[in-house]
């Protein structure tokens, strides 16, 4: 007779996802809160923004490091409990607004927050390219395929990729959908995001145009993608970055475009066209 498999730790009605027709999740592990808020080490000279502020989980241990905070809420009524219940914490200032439109700071800022799935690209977007304000840090928790995607050794569109090259991303760990409340139906991960030096103009548009032209075509070797972006050929910089001409662009990391980026303005090499346009863009992020 067969022997049966053995059977995981049955799931209680305790521990259920229940109907939530808000859809929002908040965080109620105090151990995840403070390896948060411990990865961006905020200081009392920084300014934390926290996107989806909700209940305050995030919000309370944030104001005890001494750092400016500013609460971003889009509901009103979580606002304004949100207000009265730190009303004594002068260095907390309450906004009630939708993270996606909220104006970034041009200074230096950390975010550390439980961004709300359904907004996690847009937001990501606002944070993470360029033409506003970037953070210097980002302590988030997002939903668990997501961070997947962004930490993928090559990523799969040229958006991520652009991300990656410009931002050090790194998936700290797994949370599992108990430490919600309510819980979801999937697991979510803590990221840590810390913006690597700043490139110069030349050497980001350099980059921005080898990985939209890696994108568009994968199966060419380097320095085909070279020849597309600068309008030149360079295979002596393409070896001093680590590549071969022919090494296939699906398989070069943001972190080797970033590299051969450097090297090619250093040496002169011109961008072809500068930034591609905004059609090239939409269609290296379908693919």
């Amino acid at each position: 007779m067969p022997s049966r498999k053995p059977r995981g730790p049955r799931r209680t009605t305790r521990d259920a996802p229940r109907p939530n027709p808000s859809g929002v999740h908040f965080l109620a592990s105090n151990q995840i809160i403070d390896g948060l808020i411990r990865s961006c080490a905020p200081a009392p000279a920084d300014l934390v923004i926290e996107f989806g502020s909700g209940n305050g989980a995030i919000t309370a241990p944030l104001t005890r490091t001494g750092a400016r905070v500013i609460a971003v809420e889009r509901d009103p009524a979580f606002a304004r409990k949100l207000r009265t219940r730190l009303d004594d914490k002068e260095n907390l200032r309450v906004v009630t607004t939708d993270a996606r439109t909220f104006p970034l700071p041009r200074k230096d800022f950390l975010v550390v927050a439980s961004i709300p799935y359904s907004i996690s690209t847009s937001l990501l977007r606002r944070l993470l390219n360029p033409g506003g304000g970037t953070p210097r840090k980002a302590g988030l928790i997002v939903e668990w395929g997501f961070a997947k995607r962004l930490t993928t050794a090559v990523p799969r569109t040229a958006e991520l990729a652009w991300w990656a090259a410009r931002f050090d991303i790194t998936l700290v760990r797994k949370v599992p959908a108990h430490c919600f409340r309510p819980i979801p139906s999937v697991d979510s991960a803590q990221l840590f995001i810390e913006r690597k030096p700043q490139l110069s103009k030349g050497e980001g548009r350099t980059l921005r145009a080898m990985i939209e032209a890696a994108y568009l075509s994968p199966r060419h070797g380097v320095r085909n993608v070279v020849t597309a972006a600068t309008g030149t050929r360079s295979p002596r910089l393409v070896l001093a970055a680590g590549l071969t001409p022919g090494t296939r662009a699906d398989t070069v990391k943001p972190a080797q475009w970033a590299r051969l980026a450097h090297l090619l303005t250093a040496h002169g090499e011109p961008q072809r066209s500068g930034d591609c346009s905004p059609a090239c863009s939409r269609q290296a992020r379908k693919r």
